[in-house]
């Protein structure tokens, strides 16, 4: 995992996103998917070119199951931005790099 990313568990979630003062983006993967780890390169990038203006996160969903039924995690990779404790962006599958950095630019404005 990159230097920047955040391994969110159930135990921090709630102080790392839920309670953050940044933007939070929060990749919902597992080891086994494979296009969650074809998006794996572009969350690190994302979290070196945003930080310390946002946090990037990964959820491992069979690590923390409550985390993806607590946010309605059909498929994966399912990847959400939260703002102020509420999910202010949701994306599924693979998207490219450039429509996650617009999404959270539009939280930073």
């Amino acid at each position: 995992m990159a230097e920047n990313m955040l391994e969110i568990t159930d135990e921090n979630f709630s102080s790392e996103v839920l309670e953050s003062d940044v933007p939070v983006l929060v990749d919902f993967w597992a080891t086994w998917c494979g296009p969650c780890l074809m998006l794996a390169p572009v969350m690190e990038e994302l979290a070196d070119d945003y930080a310390g203006r946002v946090v990037v996160g990964k959820v491992n969903i069979d690590e923390a199951r409550s985390l993806a039924e607590q946010y309605n995690i059909a498929s994966i990779p399912t990847v959400l931005i939260f703002k102020g404790g509420q999910v202010a962006k949701q994306f599924m599958g693979v998207a490219p790099k450039e429509q996650f950095a617009t999404a959270l630019d539009e939280q930073l404005g």
